[in-house]
């Protein structure tokens, strides 16, 4: 199973520009779906009607409170930011190595 595994791993398989493309948005959109199921976790009733009066506006539980809304968010742009540079094969280099052509 090591073999296997090391086989698959190590061999070099490279994509074109347009295969890392579609990698890169098919990645984003189900980061996109993986975030909205999970900001949207426990915004819903469990169960029915609870006979809350209509006119108090008070239907249950509002869910994640919004600040972990923000962090669920941040955490998934961050991840698709990484894996996307890592795959397109960019290197994010610091302003201050960078030499100005006068």
């Amino acid at each position: 199973m090591r073999f296997l595994w090391n086989d698959l791993a190590v061999k070099n398989r490279s994509l074109n520009g347009a295969q890392r493309i579609v990698i890169v948005v098919g990645l984003g959109v189900a980061l996109y779906a993986l975030g909205e199921w999970l900001t949207a976790l426990g915004s819903n009733l469990p169960y029915g009607w609870v006979a809350y009066a209509p006119v108090s506006g008070q239907f249950g539980p509002d869910g994640l409170h919004p600040w972990v809304r923000l962090l669920i968010w941040l955490a998934l742009i961050a991840l698709w930011v990484i894996s996307s540079v890592r795959l397109l094969g960019m290197e994010i280099s610091d302003t201050s190595d960078r030499t100005e052509l006068s």
